[in-house]
This record gives structure tokens, C-alpha cells and sequence, in this order.
């Protein structure tokens, strides 16, 4: 068994494709929240085929953790080894594969060991987009009312001060900074399968924001991009048997997709 790095991508097996560009000349414009299967499996790789192009270097990815916990670790600490590598393994329907690897995630910074380095690459000036997949009742959005809740432990909490460790918390904190900065917003692109995504997210930061500064949500409504998008993938779970390439957290670095 291989064990996946930026070190062995020559020394992989031949039908296992690696990515045509040089990673060492990515700049990260986007960082994204919520590492699970569906970014792994559809917008990392259509990324990575973006970065096969000319002139795309500025658009690789920092992956962001939220979630504490022994797996949350162990995937940041896997993900670090493997310099942000994993594969993917594409079937066709007559049942043949092809695997590749994925190598448009330069980073992956675990907020609760660092907030400090999460809010600095938002803040930063090359950062364009901030998507998410955070579920699609990660938007704290009350049911009954169809508000955001600030009654949500994490939110007032955040809202009380200290390092930011909710999602609305550590993205406005940044916007914050980015504003104080004289710099603008990025776009933050909900990619939860939700209708109206976008308006869901708006709702949720400006209503964060408002709650801490006024000046700052009518700044974040002026500067700050939220589109609309469509989800409609099967994002299938990571194989966990007969590995073949390397491991995360005990798990094969695989990814398939039908």
C-alpha cells in the first residue's frame, strides 16, 4: 500500500491519473466549509479541472473544519499528511473505473486547534469565494418563524465575544476585518441542498451581523455576494475496505462517484 503525498505522486500506478498542473504555484481564492463527501466529489474535482487550464493558479482551495472530536482531528491530521491529496473513482455504467487523483485543496486548517489561521486566510485579500456545505439545517434558521435564532448556544456565545468559533461567527469576524481593511467582500456560495440557498445564507450572516454591528450587515449587504445555486448530486460515502492507495482516519482516500 502507497501512502498518498505530495512526495508519491510520481510513483503512483500508471492508471491512476494525477493532477496536470503545479500545485506549488496555486494561490488559495477559495475556502471552503464543511470537507465532506460532496465537496470532495463534485466541486473539489470540478476545481481541479479548472486548475488544469491556463492561467487558473489563483484558484485553489483551503478547506476548513468546524467540528471538534477524535474524527474531526484525525481527518485534519490525515489531510495534512497527505498534503490535501485524495482520490476519486469514477464508474461507468458498464462498471469500469477510473481513479484520480484530486489536488486543488492546498490546505486544510482545523478551526478549533487555530481560529486565528482560518480568520486570516478569510481576511485574506486573495480569498474570493467562501462556500459551504454545512448542511442544510446548519443555517440556524427557526422553522416556526422562518428567523434566524440568536438563541442558539453557539451563536451567543459568539455574539458575546472571544474567538468566533460558529460558522456566522468566524465569517462575519473576517468580513469584519476584511472591511477595517479597506478591502471588499468575497462571495459566499451556499452549496447546501436547499431552494434558494443563497437567500437562506443571506438571511443567516446579515442577521448575525446585525445582531453585532448594524453598520457592519448594511456593509455585508453592499459588498457581499450570495448566490442561488442547484445541488442535485449523489455525494456516496468513502470506501472503507480493500484499500489501495492510502488511508484517513482509517478509511481509504477513495471516493466514488456513479
Amino acid at each position: 500500500m502507497r501512502t498518498l503525498s505530495g512526495r508519491t505522486l510520481d510513483s503512483l500506478p500508471e492508471h491512476v491519473a494525477v493532477p496536470r498542473y503545479d500545485r506549488s504555484a496555486l494561490r488559495a481564492g477559495i475556502v471552503h466549509i464543511g470537507v465532506g463527501n460532496f465537496h470532495r466529489t463534485h466541486l473539489a474535482l470540478y476545481v481541479d479541472d479548472c486548475l488544469a487550464s491556463p492561467d487558473q493558479e489563483a484558484w485553489g482551495i483551503v478547506g476548513v473544519g468546524l467540528l471538534d472530536g477524535p474524527a474531526a482531528r484525525a481527518k485534519a491530521a490525515a489531510f495534512r499528511r497527505q498534503d490535501g491529496l485524495y482520490t476519486v473513482t469514477e464508474f461507468t455504467p458498464d462498471g469500469e473505473g477510473r481513479t484520480r487523483v484530486i489536488g486543488a485543496m492546498i490546505d486544510y486548517l482545523h478551526a478549533p486547534a487555530d481560529p486565528e489561521a482560518v480568520l486570516a486566510r478569510l481576511a485574506h485579500r486573495d480569498t474570493r469565494i467562501v462556500s459551504l456545505t454545512i448542511t442544510e439545517g446548519g443555517y440556524n434558521i427557526d422553522e416556526a418563524t422562518g428567523a434566524f435564532s440568536l438563541d442558539d448556544p453557539d451563536v451567543a456565545r459568539d455574539l458575546a465575544g472571544g474567538p468566533p468559533k460558529s460558522c456566522f461567527g468566524i465569517v462575519v469576524e473576517a468580513l469584519a476585518r476584511r472591511r477595517a481593511a479597506g478591502l471588499g467582500g468575497f462571495t459566499v456560495c451556499s452549496c447546501d441542498n436547499l431552494r434558494g440557498n443563497g437567500d437562506t445564507a443571506r438571511k443567516a450572516f446579515t442577521a448575525f451581523a446585525r445582531a453585532r454591528d448594524p453598520g457592519l450587515a448594511d456593509w455585508i449587504d453592499a459588498e457581499v455576494d450570495f448566490p442561488n445555486s442547484m445541488v442535485d448530486r449523489i455525494a456516496p460515502q468513502s470506501l472503507t475496505q480493500k484499500p489501495t492507495i492510502a488511508r484517513v482516519a482509517g478509511c481509504r482516500t477513495g471516493w466514488q462517484r456513479g
